[in-house]
């Protein structure tokens, strides 16, 4: 019997009691040490084995989390292409395409497609060869690795760890017991460490999360953001303002890792979520499922539109369900605290680049 996500993390992070849920943990817990144990010893590997480990001529981000589910990190990879664009450097976008139709690119490509236009965005499980291929063929001068943090045969210069601070450690336990990646002790691999919804938990809570991060990476760079809804955009590109939201009722679904905060991000807006309706992540909506939803909404009391995520429309591509309005909430982030000491690092970077850029062997050969 599988597990549909609300339902793993029901189990996971003990909200379901009786003896079902506690027999589902246990079950669980048995399967969690051997899968930690590999993880420690995949990275004992890389740790031990530094040429499995492939460098690339430009400096390489990374854009990762340690546990299941979505975090957030879509908006932060925009920000951070559009940061270093905007100081003229060639960006491109490199991801395994998890999700994705063969031969075709997944939501979050299509997403950032929409927001990045004109930005190359590779998708490859061999990131590697994804990274090198960006150099030749648009002469990318940095690469923006979009979910390695587990990837570690491509070499990184700069590694950023994304939280939810909704569900900010897999519950203490490693998958499948929670929803951990790998152990927190990976922690200590990243240079930045992003938390996000920052705004949706008491300043006490987030510095319990901070503190708990620092045990296992001390000198990480630590900033929190807040998803910020900007507008509402219709599948033919037609913009609202988010006024339209204030007072709204709300029939919403979603294929994300994370529906709890697409739901809490909402209900900033002003609106009233009259029901949510939840996807696997990265789910392939057929035309039959498109056709149910449109029966579902129509099943609600009193719903004035329907609202999706932008990874949601990008896939579905209509603009009503039924006879009601189809938008997507589009998203982006504002870093709350942290920003300075991030660009800090990001100024590195920039610096290099237009040194190199610069320099008469300019694009010479392997980073040092």
């Amino acid at each position: 019997m599988l597990l549909s996500p609300a339902e793993f993390r029901e189990i996971v992070s003990g909200r379901r009691r009786g003896v079902r849920g506690a027999l589902w943990r246990a079950g669980l817990a048995l399967l969690e040490s051997p899968y930690a144990a590999a993880m420690r010893w995949r990275n004992w590997r890389y740790d031990r084995r530094p040429t499995a480990i492939r460098r690339l001529p430009v400096p390489v981000i990374s854009v990762g989390n340690i546990t299941l589910g979505g975090v957030g990190k879509t908006p932060l990879v925009e920000w951070l292409a559009r940061w270093f664009q905007d100081r003229g450097v060639r960006v491109a976008l490199i991801s395994r395409g998890y999700g994705g139709e063969a031969g075709g690119y997944n939501d979050e490509a299509l997403e950032l497609a929409q927001k990045l236009p004109g930005t190359p965005h590779i998708q490859n499980p061999d990131r590697a060869a994804a990274g090198q291929m960006a150099i030749e063929q648009f002469g990318s001068q940095l690469l923006l690795l979009d979910d390695a943090f587990q990837h570690r045969r491509i070499h990184r210069d700069l590694d950023i760890v994304v939280l939810d601070a909704l569900e900010p450690l897999g519950y203490n336990r490693v998958f499948p017991r929670g929803a951990l990646r790998e152990p927190l002790t990976g922690l200590k691999r990243a240079q930045v460490i992003a938390l996000s919804r920052a705004d949706l938990v008491t300043a006490q809570e987030r510095e319990a999360i901070r503190q708990c991060v620092a045990r296992y990476a001390p000198h990480a760079v630590w900033i929190e953001m807040r998803h910020r809804p900007r507008q509402l955009r219709a599948d033919d590109g037609r913009t609202q303002s988010l006024e339209t939201l204030q007072g709204a009722r709300i029939a919403a679904f979603c294929g994300i890792g994370n529906p709890a905060g697409f739901r809490r991000t909402l209900e900033t807006c002003g609106c009233h979520v009259v029901a949510l309706r939840e996807f696997p992540d990265h789910y392939a909506y057929a035309p039959g499922d498109v056709d149910e939803l449109a029966q579902w909404v129509a099943e609600q009391s009193n719903v004035d539109m329907t609202i999706c995520t932008h990874k949601d429309l990008v896939k579905i591509r209509r603009t009503s369900l039924g006879s009601y309005p189809l938008w997507a909430l589009e998203i982006g982030i504002e870093i709350l605290a942290g920003e300075a000491r991030l660009e800090q690092q990001l100024e590195v970077f920039w610096k290099d680049i237009t040194q190199s850029a610069a320099s008469p062997q300019g694009d010479g050969g392997p980073r040092p």
